[in-house]
């Protein structure tokens, strides 16, 4: 079964949706308050495919392919924070909403700490899985070597052309390698979850998109801009981390609390890694609803 064909077969939707001079794909179900679910790489919206369901139950679920991903528009530039938290901003404006919650995992997180500074007025609730927040995450690369090593790849990936041709010349190895073997629950990712992924990555375009994230993130404005003041997060905060995450370590929940000004939760899930919401899809669900339903904190 491929990922269209995961939708056909369930009351989930297809739609395009133009946001700040591009077209992004979502797929959507459920009405009510509206909740945007953010991917990170190497993924698209199929990574929250165990939380749809669970989520529209109570919410209007939107999850897009971010710019450059999937079958969403793929321009040469804007993959920068501020560009993709703006095509977020105009994706619920043009959804005819005020404001969302907004959940995030990898790039996605990234996004939704970097909205919740920059656009704080159209996010109503932040959730965050197994991302830093951009200054943590630049203070402790350039600090902590266990960070730096494993990092490795944010530097394979700012050499131009060759990272690309590399992955796609052993895109299967890559997927099972970043997927399969980099996660703590094994039966997380099965192998035809594998084939759907490949493919999406496969797409042209795709992936000289997807490495624009991390050459955007380390270029001069980048790291400028991820040594900004910021005005901390007003709006509650919950953060799930899975604590064996081979990418990221835990000491990039340190200090959280002094960029949330809003009530913040922090909650690691044990023997979990880093592709939280599909390896341990039930807590996550459970946790989003309990958290995105509660009224005040």
């Amino acid at each position: 079964m491929t990922a269209a064909s995961l939708v056909s077969a369930s009351n989930w939707k297809h739609i395009f949706v133009e946001t700040n001079r591009i077209r992004l794909h979502c797929v959507t179900q459920g009405e009510g308050e509206l909740v945007i679910l953010l991917h990170g790489f190497p993924e698209f919206w199929y990574s929250w495919r165990h939380q749809i369901p669970a989520l529209s139950k109570h919410f209007k679920v939107v999850v897009p392919d971010l710019r450059g991903y999937n079958d969403s528009d793929k321009p040469l530039s804007g993959y920068d924070l501020d560009t993709l938290s703006a095509d977020i901003r105009g994706l619920i404006r043009n959804l005819g909403y005020l404001n969302a919650h907004i959940v995030g995992h990898d790039w996605g997180g990234s996004i939704g700490w970097h909205m919740a500074h920059q656009f704080p007025q159209y996010v109503q609730r932040l959730a965050v899985l197994n991302a830093p927040h951009p200054q943590r995450f630049m203070q402790e690369l350039v600090s902590n070597v266990d960070q730096m090593r494993r990092s490795w790849h944010w530097l394979a990936f700012q050499i131009p052309n060759l990272p690309e041709w590399a992955i796609r010349l052993n895109i299967q190895q890559f997927i099972q390698s970043m997927l399969q073997e980099q996660s703590i629950r094994k039966g997380a990712f099965t192998t035809q979850d594998t084939e759907i992924y490949k493919a999406a990555l496969a797409k042209p375009g795709v992936l000289s998109s997807a490495l624009g994230y991390y050459r955007q993130f380390l270029s001069p404005q980048g790291l400028w801009r991820s040594w900004s003041r910021f005005t901390p997060v007003d709006a509650p905060t919950l953060v799930l981390w899975g604590e064996e995450d081979c990418f990221l370590s835990q000491a990039l929940t340190d200090g959280l609390e002094t960029l949330v000004s809003a009530p913040l939760q922090l909650k690691f899930i044990p023997q979990c890694g880093h592709w939280i919401q599909q390896e341990v899809p039930q807590t996550v669900n459970r946790e989003l609803l309990r958290f995105l339903q509660s009224k005040a904190d």
